[in-house]
């Protein structure tokens, strides 16, 4: 892998990191909406980091998780396939202004953090 390559995993990855403690900020903020849409953020990110790593080749330009899983190779469980379509409703607030999904309590939504902390776990171990 060149050396251009080894910086877009990199990208990827930090990317990732970073999106995920602004989950975590914008929750303990009550911002549901915006803490959920960085959780899919980073998975996101770190589902092209693996594309990236693998392919050698630069990400897409998708935001779907399920398209970029598949791409990427990866077998998602069942539990990371449920929390995946969760999270894919929360990407398209901020894309979409006439998008309102119904957003979770906030036991739920710190749940659904949890839930992506573990998924990001999982799918770095496939780096």
């Amino acid at each position: 892998m060149s050396a251009n390559h080894n910086k877009q995993v990199e990208y990827w990855i930090a990317g990732a990191d970073s999106d995920i403690e602004t989950a975590k900020l914008l929750l303990e903020n009550d911002k549901i909406l915006h803490g959920l849409f960085f959780c899919h953020l980073s998975v996101e990110k770190i589902l092209k980091s693996i594309i990236v790593n693998t392919s050698g080749e630069f990400a897409p330009k998708s935001h779907n998780i399920f398209f970029l899983a598949e791409k990427c190779g990866v077998k998602l469980p069942e539990e990371f396939e449920t929390l995946a379509g969760i999270l894919m409703k929360y990407q398209l607030e901020g894309r979409y202004p006439d998008y309102e999904p119904d957003l979770p309590d906030k036991e739920k939504a710190w749940s659904y953090y949890n839930q992506t902390l573990e998924f990001k776990i999982w799918l770095k171990e496939k780096l």
